[in-house]
Order: structure tokens, then C-alpha cells, then sequence
């Protein structure tokens, strides 16, 4: 049995306005909350007009408002770029407003280009060797442990709530696999991103898992690409948009999702061929019976029990379409 979640880039199509993009995410939040999903996160990426979900925080509060029962949460917040009680307390604020439906995904990507990095933090310079630093206090703040000796003694976030929110680590290998498991928080695998590490770096979250107050026993999670078609030569025909903003993602070109007609008369050169190949690995695509039979093999190779699905489409219907046919599976 897998548990489905979903993860949002609330990727922008083109012909589409941001706003319209911001609204179809809610929509899907909410046939998520009715479908069964467990979880819907929103990334978090600046400096771009085909991502927009730049304020993961504004998006959980307004989905939060619009559903019922299913986990709002970021995937995730870019902790280095920000001071770590403000991070708390924004997602105690949260939990105080939505208790027992509120997580937490922090991320130690830094968030774009130098100029984009430094933007973000006010020009100040701050190194991702502070990152593990920069978590241990998160994790002081959440659960009210500062410790005396702390530079920031005293300091508490506010608003007190009965319960903290999830707290959860994105990576892409063992190292950020031996942190999250070190201070027992969940971890999440980007295999959207690097599917070649997910073995080894689940192996290693589970071998240094430490029970802790966020979850007692190891929490285990891969996010993936997935495309969910009424055919497996249908999925291959809607995937050809993913194709090919994944590769224009890539190069930094273009980051707004291309049309399936767009992909079909695009070019491409034998290097752009077998990098889309490449980017295979990264999705499983097809009718639902070849991704239930994909899903478990995968669950079965990683040993996790719930999946994050990352569906970027042209065509909002499809992509809805996916995620019904998904929540169907098992």
C-alpha cells in the first residue's frame, strides 16, 4: 500500500497569467483534500516566471483556509536564507490557525543565482556550511529547547502551541539523509531531481534515525515526476511538454511550461535527446496500471510507504485527470 502526496511547483504553462496559475493550485489542493492525498506542498523559487510559488508560507495559509483535513506544508523553505526563529515562528503561527495539519519541508538548496541569493538575504553572505546550524536552532525554537549557554538564550518563538508542525528535510543524498536521521525529523529524497542517490541515502537516514519529538520511528519519503495518462501512449504524448521545460529549466532558458504541439515541432539536437532520455529516470510515466506496477517496484527498491507526486503539464485537465487516476491506484 502507498500513500500519495503531492508536491507543487505551481509551474505556470504558457499563455497563462501567474494569478490564474496561483488559483489552479488551490483547485487542486482541493480535489486532493476530497481524492485522499495526505500531504500538499508548495516549493519554494524566486527569480522566475514559470514558478511561482515564491512564498511558501502565503500559499499554505490560503490552501490551509480552503480544505479540510489534508497536510498543508512547504517543499520546501530555504533555510539558508532566512533567520531560523522566523521560520518558526511563521509555522507555529500556522499550526496555531490549522493544528495537526501543518509540515514543515526545509531545504539547504540556496535559492538561485549569487544575485538572487544575495537579493534574498539583503546582501549579506551566508555560507550552506551554516545550514546544519541553522537547523539545530530551527529545531530549538519548534520545540522550546534553546539551551541555556545559546547566544539567543531567552529567546522564544512565539505564538506557544500545544504541538509542533512536522518537520521534515528535502535532499538528494546521504548527507542530508545522516542529518535528518540524526535529529529524527522526516526526509525527503528528490528523485525528480537526482534519482541515483535514493537508495543509498534512504539506507543512511534509517541506519541514523534517532526518535525524537517530531516522529518516533523513521518517516521516509521520495518525491517523483509523475504522469498518470488514460494510456501509456497518451502519457508519453503529455509528457512531451515536461520533456522539454525540463530541459529549458536546465539551461536556464524558458522556465514556463511548453505546450504539447511546441514540444512535438521542437528540434533537437542528438545531445538534447539523450539528456531528455536521461531526465526519464527522473518520472514515471504511463496508464495507471503501468505506474501502479512502477510505484511498487519502486517502494519496493527505496522501502518507503508514501510517494510525492510532481506533475508539471500544459493542460490543467490532464493534470487533474492525473492526480484522480493516481488516488485510484491502491
Amino acid at each position: 500500500m502507498i500513500t500519495f502526496s503531492i508536491l507543487d511547483q505551481v509551474p505556470v504553462p504558457k499563455g497563462k497569467d501567474h494569478s490564474s496559475a496561483l488559483q489552479d493550485s488551490v483547485t487542486l489542493a482541493k480535489l486532493a483534500d476530497k481524492s485522499g492525498y495526505k500531504r500538499y506542498w508548495f516549493a519554494e523559487h524566486h527569480s522566475t516566471k514559470g514558478l511561482v510559488s515564491t512564498s511558501p508560507e502565503v500559499m499554505i495559509a490560503h490552501t490551509a483556509a480552503n480544505t479540510s483535513s489534508i497536510r498543508i506544508g512547504s517543499g520546501g523553505v530555504l533555510l539558508p536564507q532566512y533567520s531560523p526563529l522566523k521560520v518558526a515562528e511563521n509555522f507555529r503561527q500556522l499550526e496555531a490557525l490549522y493544528p495537526g495539519r501543518i509540515d514543515l519541508g526545509i531545504g539547504r538548496s540556496p535559492g538561485g543565482t549569487t544575485k538572487t541569493r544575495l537579493a534574498l538575504t539583503d546582501g549579506i553572505k551566508k555560507s550552506l556550511t551554516e545550514f546544519p546550524r541553522q537547523l539545530q536552532d530551527l529545531i530549538y525554537y519548534l520545540t522550546d529547547t534553546l539551551p541555556a549557554e545559546h547566544e539567543y538564550a531567552g529567546i522564544q518563538a512565539s505564538p506557544p502551541v500545544p504541538a509542533s508542525p512536522e518537520l521534515w528535510l528535502l535532499g538528494l543524498g546521504e548527507n542530508s539523509a545522516k542529518l535528518a536521521g540524526t535529529h529524527g525529523i522526516g526526509y525527503v529524497q528528490g528523485h525528480f531531481i537526482n534519482p541515483e542517490r535514493g537508495e543509498p541515502a534512504f539506507a543512511m537516514y534509517k541506519d541514523r534515525f534517532q526518535a525524537s519529538t517530531f516522529f518516533s520511528k523513521p518517516m521516509p519519503l521520495a518525491a517523483i515526476f509523475i504522469v498518470c495518462a488514460e494510456t501509456d501512449d497518451k502519457a508519453e504524448e503529455l509528457c512531451l511538454s515536461q520533456d522539454l521545460w525540463l530541459l529549458r529549466v536546465e539551461k536556464g532558458l524558458d522556465s514556463r511550461i511548453p505546450s504539447v504541439s511546441e514540444a512535438k515541432s521542437y528540434t533537437y539536437s542528438a545531445a538534447e535527446k539523450e539528456r531528455v532520455l536521461q531526465n526519464r529516470n527522473r518520472m514515471i510515466i504511463g496508464s495507471p496500471s503501468t505506474v501502479k506496477q512502477k510505484l511498487l517496484e519502486l517502494s519496493d527498491r527505496y522501502q518507503i510507504e508514501e510517494v510525492m507526486a510532481v506533475t508539471n503539464l500544459y493542460d490543467f485537465e490532464e493534470k487533474r485527470r492525473s492526480f484522480e487516476r493516481l488516488a485510484e491506484l491502491f
